[in-house]
């Protein structure tokens, strides 16, 4: 089946008793067991079978077959969150003494785990250029543990050759954790990429225009990641509690259902919104891959195909140009969170960087005069008008 088809229909674990064609919402925590036996089997993962809700539910176990199906993948873990989702994976990699070797060009909060909160811990972070394969082999040390990745970098839009970084990761035995949101799994492989290990804010597209949190560890079992997937589901589920809902899986299922058409229409409406955006003098730089003039357009169109995804930046002339463009738009929302199923915008510099200092924001590249949009599924020209009167 192709995997706009294997979205919708794929088998359940086990036949529900009333045959339901969306999988019910399972809100029980405990499990009864026919005896003792099989409860113990359960509890020791000797049979598949949930033994309680924190670490194992069928509304979330169907949620992460779907997904396991849509990438070929070895593992999924679905989590309450994006960094739930990141900051599991860097607790199952990562030891005191180790590092991490990354970039200044992430998403905040990601670089604030890293920088910041694994520290604390004794897990060091090293930053560098990942577009220059040189600079990334000389930072990779013995205590390297992995080489963390965003596809297309937020609010940045860079793009670094994966293929390239996964060379340098498996020559030091170490996986290619990629963070994938930005273009969904159904549009491209990363398993063909080199990567190891995917991560993705299933909040974003997945959910079906900002419906719930929830995030995805997508393991796929190369010789890089032996015991990765045992110590997440045998260790941290249990340990750490950030299990999906119930509640979130549903949701999610019934928005990866839709993902391939919803994302067609704005991945489109974003690259000719893009387009029209270039023809106002008020915009002083249009920040889109999907542009043929943009910098990464080769290399993202050769590794995630002809769509670029829905997220736009754009530069004005200051930062008080950018606050009040925000405070003058009238259909676009005032927003964060990508890839809803409206126009956001947003002004990085001052919201999701906000508590870093000057110094840390020109270090990560982020600008005051940078607005981001997450493009939505209204009509183009409708989204294009209100920016335009918006600068006006």
């Amino acid at each position: 089946m192709k995997k706009n088809t294997q979205a919708i229909h794929l088998p359940y674990r086990r036949r529900d008793a009333y045959d339901a064609l969306s999988m019910p919402v399972y809100n029980a925590v405990a499990y009864e067991f026919s005896d003792a036996q099989t409860m113990a089997d359960a509890f020791c993962e000797r049979i598949d079978a949930p033994d309680y809700s924190r670490c194992e539910n069928p509304t979330v176990d169907n949620f992460e077959d779907r997904v396991r199906a849509l990438t070929d993948a070895f593992s999924v873990t679905a989590l309450n969150s994006g960094m739930a989702a990141i900051s599991n994976i860097m607790l199952a990699l990562t030891a005191q003494g180790k590092n991490v070797v990354s970039s200044t060009h992430m998403f905040g909060n990601t670089f604030d785990l890293l920088n910041r909160s694994l520290r604390k811990f004794g897990v060091g972070l090293h930053t560098t250029d990942l577009t220059d394969i040189e600079k990334v082999k000389q930072a990779v040390d013995d205590n390297t543990c992995c080489i963390f990745v965003e596809i297309i970098t937020n609010p940045q839009m860079e793009v670094a050759d994966l293929q390239a970084l996964a060379r340098v990761a498996h020559a030091h035995h170490i996986p290619l954790v990629a963070d994938t949101t930005t273009i969904p799994f159904t549009m491209f492989s990363a398993k063909d990429l080199g990567v190891d290990i995917e991560v993705v804010s299933s909040t974003k597209y997945i959910s079906g225009g900002a419906t719930s949190l929830g995030g995805l560890i997508i393991d796929y079992g190369t010789e890089y990641t032996k015991g990765f997937t045992q110590t997440i589901k045998s260790e941290l589920l249990f340990n750490f509690g950030a299990y999906m809902t119930p509640q979130a899986a549903f949701l999610q299922t019934m928005g990866l259902e839709t993902l391939d058409a919803r994302y067609r229409v704005q991945s489109s409406n974003a690259l000719e919104l893009a387009k029209k955006l270039q023809t106002l003098k008020q915009i002083k730089f249009v920040n889109y891959v999907g542009l043929e003039d943009n910098k990464f357009h080769a290399l993202a169109q050769k590794q995630f195909g002809k769509t670029a995804g829905a997220m736009v930046c754009i530069d004005l002339e200051s930062q008080d140009a950018c606050f009040n463009f925000l405070n003058r738009l009238k259909l676009v929302h005032r927003a964060t969170n990508l890839f809803d199923n409206r126009t956001l915008a947003i002004h990085p510099y001052s919201t999701i960087f906000g508590n870093f200092t000057p110094e840390e924001k020109a270090k990560m590249d982020v600008l005051d005069t940078t607005i981001r949009l997450s493009v939505g599924l209204e009509d183009v020209d409708d989204i294009f008008e209100d920016i335009k009167q918006a600068l006006q």
